[in-house]
């Protein structure tokens, strides 16, 4: 089992940045994948990055390369993301998710087993 919890979700005007973290507690190992996922009001749920443990190896969705960085930080156990340049469509509720293998790189939500309740970023123009 691994419990998820967010923070960091903040509005802020178009080109500010943001950094999520999320707090990692129960069974991971370098098996653990895990990733940000967002949903937007009326549109299904996206996966934004994610970080596979064993290797280090990331990924992200194209819309928020050279923007976004993901990274682990194992002295506090957290997922953190690091967004700049914002856009008004980054607009949505941000979601800590693990997995195990390397499937959660793909940034499909059927790679994921366990999620956190989210934290809301809003981007004003």
């Amino acid at each position: 089992q691994v419990q998820l919890a967010e923070s960091g979700g903040d509005s802020v005007e178009v080109g500010g940045s943001l950094r999520l973290s999320c707090a990692i507690s129960g069974d991971t190992s370098s098996r653990t994948c895990m990733a940000w996922f967002r949903q937007a009001p009326g549109k299904e749920r996206e996966g934004v990055a994610a970080i596979y443990f064993g290797t280090s190896a990331t990924s992200r969705t194209n819309s928020v390369k050279g923007r976004f960085t993901i990274s682990r930080n194992n002295a506090k156990k957290t997922l953190d993301l690091q967004m700049n340049s914002l856009k008004p469509e980054d607009t949505g509720m941000h979601y800590c998710a693990a997995g195990e293998g390397t499937n959660c790189l793909s940034l499909q939500p059927n790679a994921i087993n366990f999620w956190g309740k989210g934290t809301l970023v809003t981007i004003s123009s």
